[in-house]
């Protein structure tokens, strides 16, 4: 299959990261039926791409070759996926279901098991890169499952992604979005320490950033979120809450395979308050706002 040879698709849950990635695969041609708990937003992007709007989860997979869901949590891939109107009611043999939600990898495995009960393919397919990446289409994409079931649905994925890697067996897509969130935990609080730290010690910040964003301090955080950081401005990209959600699966996950994570844990909590201070929605590079003296808040 290639991405340019036009594919019946399913796309379920068009959140601000779904409702652009169901517009690329339309944009590239493939013929999109979408699904969406509050219809409006579904019937909103029917009036901005090229695609037929769905009753129900099973009515968008019916008849498609690939069937993508991108929803909150395990319980929202559940209320989707199973039951009468659940997208593996319409599904069949041969067809493949991709989850871009970011869920446990034990929901990944559940999905792999009845999946292949009814002789369809399943890849866990977390992404990365924020809504930005996704109205521009440069996703990375973390895949688990089979490689043949990866290979069909690859070149699709093609319309909204930059990269797509085939990292393991069914549940390694999720494992590896854990893996990424930790690593983003750690460095946006490093990040906003050296940038409070160097507004106390009176440095012109943007001379700062533009410097040491050249070195081995760069990072994607501080070319595309030191700016607004340091301007008190957290209106981009991922919001706290959901990353809150994603660090209670790695925490979890943890607590299983025994990896220590106490930057992590820190990290987390301090994410809490930022959620008690009303910043749910903020992105989370807002962590740099418990630095700040309260006044400045």
């Amino acid at each position: 299959m290639e991405s340019t040879v036009p594919v019946d698709v399913g796309f379920i849950g068009l959140g601000v990261m779904g409702f652009p990635m169901a517009g690329h695969l339309a944009a590239a041609g493939h013929r999109v039926a979408v699904f969406n708990r509050t219809a409006s937003v579904a019937q909103r992007w029917s009036g901005e791409h090229q695609g037929r709007v769905a009753a129900t989860p099973a009515d968008a997979a019916d008849g498609a070759a690939i069937v993508f869901m991108c929803v909150g949590a395990d319980d929202d891939v559940r209320a989707v996926t199973y039951g009468d109107d659940g997208a593996l009611a319409a599904m069949v043999e041969g067809s493949v279901l991709v989850d871009h939600t970011t869920a446990s990898a034990d929901m990944a495995r559940e999905l792999a098991t009845a999946c292949s009960e009814q002789g369809i393919g399943f890849v866990d397919a977390p992404v990365s890169g924020g809504e930005a990446g996704a109205q521009n289409g440069v996703l990375t994409v973390m895949c688990g499952g089979a490689a043949e079931h990866f290979e069909r649905a690859r070149p699709v994925m093609d319309s909204y992604a930059r990269a797509v890697t085939l990292i393991g067996p069914a549940g390694a897509g999720q494992l590896t979005k854990m893996v990424n969130q930790i690593c983003i935990a750690g460095l946006v609080q490093a990040l906003s320490e050296g940038l409070e730290f160097g507004r106390r010690a009176g440095l012109d910040l943007d001379a700062v950033l533009d410097t040491i964003s050249q070195g081995a301090a760069g990072s994607w955080q501080m070319s595309n979120r030191g700016t607004t950081m340091a301007a008190d401005e957290f209106d981009f990209g991922f919001a706290v809450d959901w990353m809150r959600k994603d660090l209670g699966i790695v925490l979890s996950e943890a607590q299983r395979n025994g990896a220590p994570l106490p930057v992590t844990a820190l990290v987390d909590q301090f994410y809490k308050r930022i959620q008690e201070l009303g910043g749910g929605r903020w992105d989370t590079s807002s962590l740099i706002a418990l630095l700040r003296p309260l006044e400045s808040r």
